[in-house]
């Protein structure tokens, strides 16, 4: 059994690809995919091969098309398997600035909407001490995702963005 299954139609018909490890690069098997299953794990799936683009979030169910993973559309090239390991405790610091600057904001929980609890329209930069979190573009984890693990993000691109938007964000367990 694979641990996840790209389809390159909706309702996983149509040509596949099997996974059960990180992959850089799989678009020259499917020239598109517009269903995924996850048999185990949770997995980042990346819009471009070598784990560039938009960004997904999956964990185990069935993803009969790309909307139901919120794709913005059919491309995905790469993925990768979260390993989740028993380490400190979820906690996140946010920056009003770049390079941890500025005002620093803590948390251990989900947030629904930055705006509301911290006042902030932006995150510049972060430091994760523990776990993993998934930033959202809008409030109520809609919109673009981003992955970040424990590490320092002096700035937007370190996690793969191109803007500070970060309206929701959530920890990200098995």
């Amino acid at each position: 059994m694979r641990d996840i299954i790209f389809y390159e139609d909706k309702n996983y018909q149509g040509r596949r690809y099997e996974c059960d490890s990180d992959c850089s690069d799989f678009h020259s098997y499917l020239s598109h995919c517009n269903s995924i299953r996850v048999e185990s794990g949770t997995w980042v799936v990346y819009e471009r091969p070598n784990y560039l683009g938009y960004q997904y979030i999956l964990t185990r169910g069935e993803y009969p098309e790309h909307q139901r993973w919120m794709g913005l559309n059919d491309r995905v090239s790469s993925c990768k398997m979260i390993h989740f390991a028993s380490e400190a405790p979820y906690k996140i610091q946010l920056y009003v600035k770049g390079d941890f600057a500025g005002q620093a904001f803590e948390a251990s929980e989900d947030c629904p909407s930055v705006l509301e609890k911290f006042h902030l329209r932006e995150v510049h930069s972060c430091k994760v001490l523990g776990g993993w979190w998934v930033f959202f573009e809008h409030p109520n984890y809609k919109g673009r995702q981003y992955l970040l693990g424990k590490g320092e993000y002096h700035r937007p691109v370190d996690w793969g963005a191109v803007c500070p938007t970060v309206q929701s964000f959530r920890r990200l367990t098995e």
